[in-house]
């Protein structure tokens, strides 16, 4: 049998008002953002850890996609399964249905837990607390993006006590439809620490830059671009040899943030403001 992706907490989540759905996972297992997460847009979310298996990844999607609810998805691909005692499986589905599972032979601690739009599930861990952790968190934070919610998820269950051997990697994947890079990708985030000391900490680092760069500020909060703010915009590219806020914006990865000249993205302006 495989090495197992030892010592592992997840969260598999949907916020179906958002119309999104992510995973996020933290363990003592080198990139683990390559083995547990699988999400597909309008169709669910899927993470399979403890002894994983990776089929179930694509072969989980499938099912969902062919109509399966969580549940169903969890029996078929457990009940195929001749190591499905060494397995652990969190899914929810495009309705916001969730299952767990945890097979018996799974080290302990090992357990799930699932809610509305939600499956926590980990194993080799200090206690329950860490996968309660995960789902209160989940739980209480409703009004919250689902990538920040899910982060929020990994440093509550990481503070209730984590893994029992430590940690060594973190993954945030969110999927939205059309949600992506220049509306042409489904990929919303998709982040991956493959080995870091404190893993969780640099994925939010990532996630903060990755929002810096690709969020989206409401079009109602950007700035009029009067006489005085265009002056301003424009020497300051001056400054830093642009004629153009597009072409700044291009070297800068901020050419998502920018459209039209009648009004400024504010995280533009503060980033050419530090800039030049």
């Amino acid at each position: 049998m495989a090495e197992p992706v030892v010592a592992t907490y997840s969260i598999v989540a949907g916020d179906l008002d958002a119309q999104q759905w992510g995973v996020a996972v933290q363990s003592k297992f080198l990139a683990v953002g390559s083995v547990v997460p699988w999400a597909e847009a309008e169709v669910g979310a899927i993470a399979t850890q403890s002894y994983a298996n990776p089929r179930y990844g694509p072969d989980g999607l499938a099912l969902l996609r062919d109509g399966k609810s969580a549940q169903e998805v969890v029996d078929a691909l457990t009940a195929a399964d001749e190591g499905r005692a060494h397995r652990q499986l969190g899914v929810v589905d495009g309705h916001g249905d969730a299952a767990t599972f945890t097979g018996e032979e799974c080290q302990d601690w090992a357990g799930g837990r699932t809610g509305r739009c939600y499956a926590a599930q980990g194993n080799i861990l200090l206690s329950h607390t860490t996968v309660d952790a995960l789902a209160e968190t989940f739980e209480e934070t409703p009004e919250r993006p689902l990538a920040e919610r899910l982060l929020d998820c990994l440093r509550a269950a990481q503070a209730a006590g984590g893994d029992r051997r430590g940690q060594q990697s973190a993954s945030l994947l969110v999927v939205e439809r059309d949600g992506g890079y220049a509306g042409l990708s489904d990929t919303l985030v998709d982040l991956r620490v493959d080995d870091h000391d404190a893993p969780i900490e640099e994925l939010r680092r990532l996630y903060r830059l990755h929002d810096l760069l690709f969020g989206q500020t409401p079009r109602d909060q950007w700035l009029p671009l009067d006489d005085e703010l265009r002056r301003e915009v424009q020497e300051r590219l001056s400054r830093l040899g642009y004629e153009r806020l597009e072409d700044w914006a291009g070297v800068a990865n901020l050419e998502e943030r920018v459209a039209g000249a009648a009004a400024i993205d504010p995280v533009v302006l503060e980033e050419l403001r530090r800039a030049g």
